[in-house]
């Protein structure tokens, strides 16, 4: 059953650059007091972008806390209070040096519900005109294409382990073809 944690004390531990991290203690429905760390995030984005062959554009960049390059939908942070539309236009501008004729919502995922409060937004991009990247400072990837119906197996075989990007390629896959392979 349901049960409604109400927040006595919030302290904030540590405020960074990407996130912010509460301390928290609520108490319990039967009266009970526990705590909460909680990770404040503002959300992100990710685009699976598709050409008229149905070619996805991928790309691969060096995760830290993974110590490895993963290769990923193109992605990236909301500021505070912007519209996830426009920063995933943003962004598939600046990690594939795209524009889209059609962005297409394919809904959100909270990627870890426990004690972040990030949610990522999904887009399918169709009809891409190319000009330049424009990266971030620091930012270092490599674009990709792959065929659709090979990225959605690559989720299949666990070889793609990113959430962001298993959920877009499955949603789009989906969306394409309207059924599994």
């Amino acid at each position: 059953m349901y049960q409604k944690e109400k927040e006595i004390s919030s302290e904030q531990l540590f405020d960074g650059v990407v996130v912010k991290l509460f301390r928290d203690e609520v108490e319990l429905e039967n009266g009970t007091k526990a705590v909460r760390e909680v990770i404040k995030h503002p959300g992100g984005v990710c685009v699976a972008a598709l050409d008229e062959n149905n070619e996805l554009f991928m790309v691969e960049q060096f995760r830290y806390p993974f110590s490895t390059a993963l290769t990923e939908v193109p992605a990236g942070k909301l500021e505070y209070g912007e519209d996830p539309e426009e920063c995933g236009r943003r962004e598939l501008k600046e990690e594939v040096g795209a524009t889209a004729d059609s962005f297409e919502y394919l809904g959100c995922l909270y990627p870890t519900v426990a004690y972040d409060t990030e949610i990522i937004h999904m887009f399918l991009a169709r009809g891409l005109h190319f000009g330049e990247q424009h990266l971030d400072e620091g930012e270092y990837l490599d674009v990709k294409k792959i065929p659709l119906k090979e990225a959605f197996r690559m989720v299949m075989e666990n070889k793609l382990p990113d959430a962001k990007t298993q959920l877009a390629v499955v949603k789009a896959y989906f969306r394409i073809y309207g059924e599994a392979l």
